[in-house]
């Protein structure tokens, strides 16, 4: 699902964000990447959606060299990834239900099959009878439910959520962690960046360590890898 081979990233005039990091996530896996503020998390989804490119260093995302790709070709990765950030990004005038909606627009798929989507991801987030709420009338879970059932709304094969819990309290980071899990078990890709170490150690997946945009520390899975493209059916018992 994606390659990092020898990474760096430099901003001007020389601050070092990314320092030769090398690693692969399988199709299926559920990965922390731990870091405190300035570690290179952010950096690292910036570059997996192609924002911005390595200073050096080759990065594979879905079967995509981006250092191949076209600049027209990157919308069509992006669609491949859900982003959900710890300051939402919501667009406060509009509805949960309209937030959703809009993400999905871009398909051109007809209304009412645009509708019935919307309302499954809102039922699959937990908020079936919050739709027609905005922003400002939810909890802070709900509205960080609200953004990821629309970083789902593509259907993506990877959804990255950048310090998703980094708001909330304990109880509700506990409960997003175990919805970002139910849909990695559901065949996504899940990479969650988060600076709480001791949130992470309640759940039993992957953690890359970065500090100071070195990776100083990577644990490997335990459990097997369930890829987007599997069948459902096959997943449970």
């Amino acid at each position: 699902m994606i390659t990092f081979d020898s990474v760096s990233k430099i901003y001007a005039p020389n601050h070092i964000a990314l320092d030769d990091l090398s690693f692969q996530v399988d199709p299926g896996e559920f990965v922390f990447v731990l870091g405190h503020s300035g570690a290179g998390k952010t950096t690292l989804l910036r570059l997996i959606l192609r924002e911005i490119r390595p200073t050096s260093g080759k990065i594979i995302v879905a079967d995509h060299d981006l250092s191949l790709l076209p600049d027209k070709e990157i919308p069509h990765l992006r669609r491949q990834i859900g982003s959900a950030f710890q300051d939402f990004k919501l667009i406060t005038d509009k509805t949960a239900f309209e937030n959703i909606r809009l993400a999905i627009e871009i398909l051109g798929k007809p209304k009412a099959e645009i509708d019935q989507i919307t309302h499954s991801l809102l039922e699959q987030v937990g908020l079936k009878d919050k739709g027609s709420l905005f922003p400002s009338q939810l909890s802070g879970g709900e509205v960080q439910r609200v953004t990821i059932a629309r970083a789902l709304a593509l259907d993506p094969v990877l959804l990255f959520a950048d310090e998703p819990t980094g708001n909330l309290d304990q109880d509700t980071s506990l409960q997003i962690i175990k919805l970002l899990n139910d849909i990695n078990e559901n065949g996504t890709t899940v990479i969650m960046a988060t600076h709480d170490q001791k949130l992470v150690n309640k759940f039993p997946h992957r953690q890359i360590h970065l500090e100071k945009g070195k990776l100083i520390k990577d644990t490997k899975p335990h459990h097997p890898s369930k890829p987007k493209d599997e069948p459902r059916s096959q997943e449970k018992d």
